[in-house]
């Protein structure tokens, strides 16, 4: 009996994901109340409010069901941590002021394991938080929220944070360098800022990746242009540079190249986006799979990606109401709310009522000439990397 419950609970939870829900939706909370309370699996209790955060992802201000009030305080004294957490996030989200109030010292407690107060951090800032806003400035001391900290300035708008973050760049590893680089192309107010420090050489020129700049491109317009260069276009001169590829990538220098060189460029250059042997992110396609042996093929998709690119790759770009700008890849979308896969985070829930402006690139996600910002050494170790046919041990 006690799997069969389970099972109906399972099937109530799919009910509630918004593409599918088909009755009123405070009805269905309410069943999913009724299950909850009458349930003493707390396995069950934390997959149906799994569920339910599932759902409401993205949004804010959710009016509370009328039977929520007396199920959070009896689900806020289980034993079970995992039922306590998944409360206290729905309270979160149903505005329950004092559920913010624990989350926000959650965010501070160090006695918490950094996974949890990691987790209250996200939420807070999706909830678009402004005392966790404020709390950045003295995460970014923490080596375990630092990079969240950093990437939390582009969700809730923090112009004393984002200068912290140039203020501050020499002092962070490379790791961290390059989300401040990418969270300052999120926002217009913090681009200007990047860009008078690309202007004072106090950042390179050389730490802005390809798809950054493209951003900031998009963001600032001739300014940036004049400072950084026009973002090269590869397709009118596409022969020219596979030819100059080609010919580096003969078989006699591929001989002498390291595949475990090239699995370290590949980690900082590529993993970020695809998974190769199991592991990387899931921006662009998985490449275990893919025609690898073919120079031609590994040659003209990274010289240039957006020659045949599949929809699903296509680059969308969203600006917010409050002037954030996400670059990602289409994962999920419903009536409520888009999902974007990009480089920097697996999954930015974003409310469509939060949306002013959304369109759909040509282009893909993977940017043009990153071939041009290696070495030759590297390229060439990239490629015999790339043509490997099992994993193997990277040169550190």
């Amino acid at each position: 009996m006690k799997w069969v419950r389970f099972f109906f609970c399972i099937g109530i939870v799919a009910m509630l994901r918004p593409a599918r829900v088909s009755a009123d939706e405070q009805q269905i909370f309410q069943v999913l109340i009724r299950t909850i309370r009458a349930s003493d699996d707390p396995a069950v209790q934390v997959s149906l409010m799994k569920g339910m955060l599932s759902g409401l992802e993205g949004r804010r201000d959710v009016v509370p069901p009328e039977s929520w009030g007396s199920l959070y305080e009896k689900l806020s004294r289980s034993d079970d941590a995992r039922v306590r957490e998944r409360a206290a996030a729905l309270s979160q989200v149903f505005g329950d002021q004092a559920a913010v109030e624990k989350a926000l010292n959650d965010v501070l407690d160090r006695s918490l394991p950094v996974d949890a107060r990691r987790d209250a951090l996200g939420r807070l800032l999706n909830q678009q938080n402004r005392e966790a806003s404020e709390l950045l400035v003295q995460l970014m001391d923490e080596p375990g929220m630092t990079v969240d900290a950093i990437r939390g300035v582009a969700i809730v708008e923090n112009k004393k944070a984002s200068q912290l973050l140039l203020d501050r760049y020499s002092d962070f590893n490379s790791q961290q360098q390059r989300a401040v680089i990418e969270t300052l192309a999120s926002r217009k107010v913090y681009a200007e800022l990047l860009l008078n420090a690309l202007k004072s050489q106090r950042i390179e020129r050389g730490a802005i990746p390809a798809q950054v700049a493209r951003s900031l491109t998009d963001l600032l317009g001739e300014p940036f242009i004049d400072v950084f260069g026009e973002v090269r276009e590869v397709a009118q001169d596409r022969t020219k540079v596979l030819a100059k590829y080609k010919a580096l990538c003969n078989p006699d220098a591929l001989a002498t190249a390291s595949a475990a060189r090239g699995r370290a460029v590949y980690e900082k250059t590529c993993a970020a986006c695809h998974m190769l042997y199991g592991a990387g992110g899931k921006v662009g396609p998985d490449l275990t799979g893919s025609n690898r042996a073919n120079l031609d093929y590994i040659l003209l998709n990274s010289v240039d990606p957006s020659y045949d690119v599949p929809d699903a790759y296509r680059t969308v770009s969203v600006l917010t109401v409050d002037g954030r700008s996400v670059n990602g890849v289409l994962a999920e979308e419903d009536a409520r709310r888009i999902v974007l896969k990009t480089p920097e985070q697996p999954r930015v829930v974003i409310a469509k009522e939060d949306i002013e402006q959304r369109k759909i690139s040509p282009k893909s996600m993977m940017p043009e000439g990153q071939l041009d910002q290696m070495t030759p050494e590297e390229v060439l170790d990239l490629i015999k990397y790339l043509r490997t046919t099992q994993q193997v041990e990277m040169d550190q």
